[in-house]
């Protein structure tokens, strides 16, 4: 195995306290939890209050509101959220005092390994809905799974759960290889593609890493991969794999697949045999191949079949996930968290399938580099919609230092609007959206607003 050094697990103990630096985040407060019911004392702080942070208060966890270099104070050791720099007072007074400051991810890892099963799902794009179809299966099951997911799951309420059963599950990021400190019985590759090219240093670098994370499952484990991606097979070959693709040859094939209204229906197919018959309530051939990965690794850990069936027929979609909004004028609005153009092409490809006049996009773009390195490809998916609009670049945690613009974008695709900012998206939305349209608010930011602002103002009034 090839995990980064790390010694947090000695840490990770009943009674050793611990302070967690953000841990309202959306992947802290879970972890809180967690390390609370595990026995050891947590305490923490976060730059405001929120529903996570009361509910973290209500189980007896002390937050401080604000980063102060006292909140530190009685902590053995520190976990931190990303946003949180050497800069910060709690972290610079943890290093002048000699008292060990770990990631986020490191804390994960270390849990994972309290778990007879860690079923750590990756790929560049397709996590959170394979891990909450994942979770949606396991619940199926009544196997009490842990569960964190980068996006909130509706049967959940939230983006995790903290269960008794023996499995944990979890959504598992590449970049800066935080999944390299995570200990995976089941290790799901969904697909590899060129992204993260502010960390990494190009396709290869990728395949590399995808390599070292599937490397980290133990002799008795499983490497569970998707046989379709050409590059998840390069980055695999040689490993033992147990396969999942719509293509014969693979271990966990799509079979008998037929379309109602762009939404499928199919057979599991496993080791030869019928696992489960599945009619899926979300649409597109890419959730084909996150419904097979996430029977895949049910199967190999010998969960029902009828569980599968259970879990993937009542599970309706992940927060931000083609997300229904509302109406505009007879427009039906959705929100999509896309923001490479792989995502772009399996929604937009959905979406075009659908009986809907119009589909209007509005796309946010995501950080500098991935618009600069990808620019090319961003345009061609884009093109596909029937009407783009385009607003200013989420930055997130960059500066433009590569000189790139959404208006280079606009540009380059026939009919697109250029809009800078979200209200004046919304407002071109107002003025073009036509009865029987499909608008879409894309990207990983926080574009979501202008289908919120567009919904509202469409709503009748209260009489």
């Amino acid at each position: 195995m090839t995990h980064i050094d790390t010694n947090i697990q000695r840490y990770i103990a009943p009674g050793r306290r611990v302070h967690l630096a953000g841990i309202g985040g959306v992947s802290m407060s879970p972890l809180a939890e967690v390390l609370h019911g595990m026995g050891l004392a947590v305490q923490g702080s976060d730059q405001s209050g929120s529903a996570a942070v009361d509910h973290l208060r209500s189980l007896g966890i002390s937050i401080h509101v604000g980063h102060e270099a006292s909140d530190i104070e009685g902590a053995e050791f520190v976990v931190r959220t990303a946003a949180i720099h050497d800069d910060n007072p709690e972290i610079a007074a943890a290093r002048a005092g000699g008292i060990p400051v770990f990631e986020r991810a490191e804390a994960w890892g270390a849990i994972m390994r309290q778990y007879e099963n860690a079923v750590c799902i990756a790929g560049t794009h397709g996590k959170t809905t394979t891990t909450s179809m994942t979770t949606h299966i396991f619940m199926a099951a009544q196997a009490d799974p842990t569960v964190m997911i980068g996006g909130t799951l509706p049967m959940l309420h939230s983006g995790y759960r903290v269960g008794k059963g023996d499995t944990i599950i979890l959504e598992s990021c590449e970049y800066c290889n935080s999944f390299l400190h995570f200990f995976p019985t089941v290790a799901v590759v969904l697909n590899v593609e060129a992204d993260h090219l502010d960390f990494f240093k190009g396709l290869e670098d990728i395949k590399n890493s995808f390599r070292r994370f599937a490397q980290l499952t133990p002799p008795d484990g499983h490497i569970v991969a998707n046989a379709d991606d050409p590059n998840a097979m390069d980055a695999l070959k040689g490993l033992p794999l147990f396969t999942f693709g719509c293509r014969q040859g693979a271990d966990c094939q799509a079979q008998n697949l037929t379309w109602n209204h762009g939404r499928p229906d199919f057979d599991v197919v496993a080791d030869g045999q019928v696992y489960a018959h599945l009619s899926l309530h979300v649409a597109g051939l890419h959730n084909v191949y996150n419904a097979l990965a996430a029977a895949a690794a049910a199967y190999v850990l010998g969960i029902p079949g009828q569980a599968v069936k259970d879990g993937l027929e009542a599970f309706s979609g992940a927060g931000r996930r083609f997300e229904y909004k509302g109406e505009y004028h007879g427009a039906r609005v959705y929100d999509d968290y896309a923001h490479h153009p792989s995502e772009l092409h399996a929604l937009l490809e959905m979406a075009k399938s659908l009986d809907y006049r119009r589909v209007v996009c509005v796309f946010q773009p995501h950080t500098y580099t991935r618009t600069k390195a990808l620019f090319d490809d961003f345009v061609r998916e884009l093109k596909a919609a029937d009407l783009v609009v385009l607003t200013d670049i989420y930055a997130a945690r960059e500066k433009n230092t590569v000189g790139i613009s959404s208006q280079d974008l606009a540009e380059r695709i026939p009919g697109a609007l250029y809009r800078p900012s979200l209200p004046s998206a919304a407002e071109a939305l107002r003025e073009l959206a036509r009865e029987g349209d499909l608008i879409l608010t894309v990207g990983a930011g926080n574009v979501f607003a202008v289908g919120e602002m567009l919904v509202e103002t469409g709503a009748p009034a209260c009489e």
